[in-house]
Order: structure tokens, then C-alpha cells, then sequence
């Protein structure tokens, strides 16, 4: 854990400024490395919880190469157009595990670009913190307040997703006994999911199994439906959608108009 920062190392004092106070390196358990780290940004009189991404797929970062990356760039807005996901990698992801090289053009999907900081929205139905992007961070919130005041319970199930962890989920499919053709139904390529941006989040309620076909039947699903798109969120995949994924009641997107 890294020590509070403050005038003297060179950080700005004016609260007008983003200014850094912490951060944490955070590490990937399983494949190893460094992910990114977690810092504590204070703007004005607001005070954010960050996670400043690094690639998965690269070397291990060093405590003062992230902190120096930090301290360039802490800032408590999203640098939207800023991407660390090369093309290429993806390209490799989905060759390992046998994707057609034609499934982005018949299935009508782009590529999506993992943003370089996301930030803290809390936790999800297990106990997880969940990350997603600027905006889609605070409007989840204040959505989550305005159903529980109707009486209905939201519950996040899944954020941000990186297309490292996303070949991963894949992977174990494959293992099962999978067809690709069977996995991709049920879960996008890497570099393709709309869980890369950090704007999309899987929802669910108390008593209804995640992410199945039921939730549909949920009163949460029947709020969702009629006041979602008054926060910006909107369900990416209904049945017979273009994309050959199957029907996803609880995925829904950030994309306010």
C-alpha cells in the first residue's frame, strides 16, 4: 500500500486540480502481473475512487512506472478515446481459441476498446467491487435508488470484464465439452464485448438465479423495462437480435441519448 501524496511530491495542491492522495497496485492472481492500480483521486471537493488500468498482456509494471502514470494522469474525468487494447492481441485471443475469422462480420460486431480507468460503482450480489465507466458508474446508483424506493431490489452481477478474462470464460466453456460455435452463443468473443467498455453491467434481483433467461419474469425486469432508458441503460440483446447471442434480460448498456 503506497503512502498518501501531497505538496511535495510535485502533485498539485490547488483542489480545483485532480489531485492524487493513494494508490494501490492490484495484481492478477491468476495469470500474474500487475492489472493496474487502485488510487484515491480528489477533485474539488469530491473524492474518487479510481482504477487506472494497465494491459494484462504486457510485463509487469513496476511500483514507479504506475505511480508515475498516475500522477500524469490522475484526473476524475474518462479519458473516453484513450484505448490499451491492441488489435493484435484480441487477434491472437480469438485464434487460440478457434474463433472464425469471419465472426465479427456475421455477426455485426465491433471491436471494443477497454478503457485506460474505470471507476468504483460499488460491489456486485457477491461481494466484488465492481468498476465501470465514469458515467455509467453514477448513473447505476442513482437507478438502484429509484427502483428500491418502487420497491425493487437491483443487484449488480457483472461490470467491467477485460478481453483477457473474457478468452478465459471461453476457454473454460471449450473445456466443458463446448463447441466454439455453442460458446459464442452464449458469450461474445474477446474484444467484442460490451463488458470491455465498462459501460455495459449484468443485473439481477434477490430470489432470481443470475444471468437466466427467468429474470424476465422478475418484477426488477419489469421496472427495468420501463425506466432504464431514463438513466441511460438499455438491454443489448432481445431475442432474435443480429448478433446470434442468445436472449439477455439482465445485460444491459450505458449509451444515455
Amino acid at each position: 500500500m503506497w503512502p498518501a501524496e501531497g505538496p511535495q511530491a510535485g502533485l498539485a495542491t490547488d483542489l480545483a486540480q485532480p489531485r492524487l492522495l493513494r494508490a494501490d497496485l492490484v495484481e492478477d492472481k491468476v495469470q500474474g502481473g500487475v492489472v493496474g492500480a487502485c488510487c484515491v483521486v480528489q477533485s474539488r471537493a469530491l473524492r474518487e475512487i479510481l482504477l487506472q488500468l494497465r494491459p494484462m498482456h504486457e510485463s509487469a509494471a513496476s511500483r514507479d512506472e504506475i505511480h508515475a502514470l498516475l500522477r500524469a494522469g490522475a484526473s476524475a474525468h474518462d479519458p473516453a478515446t484513450l484505448s490499451h487494447t491492441p488489435e493484435d492481441f484480441t487477434c491472437e485471443l480469438c485464434a487460440e481459441l478457434g474463433v472464425p475469422a469471419s465472426y465479427a462480420e456475421q455477426h455485426s460486431l465491433q471491436r471494443i476498446a477497454e478503457p485506460l480507468r474505470l471507476h468504483y460503482a460499488g460491489r456486485d450480489y457477491v461481494g466484488r467491487t465492481l468498476w465501470l465507466q465514469h458515467g455509467a458508474a453514477r448513473a447505476w446508483p442513482a437507478m438502484r435508488r429509484m427502483a428500491a424506493d418502487a420497491g425493487v431490489d437491483l443487484e449488480a452481477v457483472s461490470g467491467f470484464r477485460s478481453a483477457a478474462y473474457q478468452a478465459g470464460i471461453l476457454r473454460r466453456k471449450l473445456e466443458r465439452g463446448m463447441t466454439i460455435e455453442q460458446a459464442l452463443a452464449i458469450n461474445t468473443a474477446p474484444g467484442y464485448s460490451e463488458h470491455h467498455s465498462g459501460r455495459a453491467i449484468d443485473i439481477g434481483t434477490p430470489g432470481s438465479p443470475a444471468a437466466e433467461e427467468i429474470f424476465e419474469t422478475t418484477p426488477a425486469f419489469a421496472w427495468l423495462r420501463q425506466h432504464a432508458r431514463q438513466f441511460g441503460f438499455r438491454m443489448s440483446y432481445p431475442r432474435d437480435n443480429p448478433h446470434g447471442v442468445v436472449y439477455e434480460p439482465w445485460h444491459w448498456y450505458y449509451q444515455p441519448v
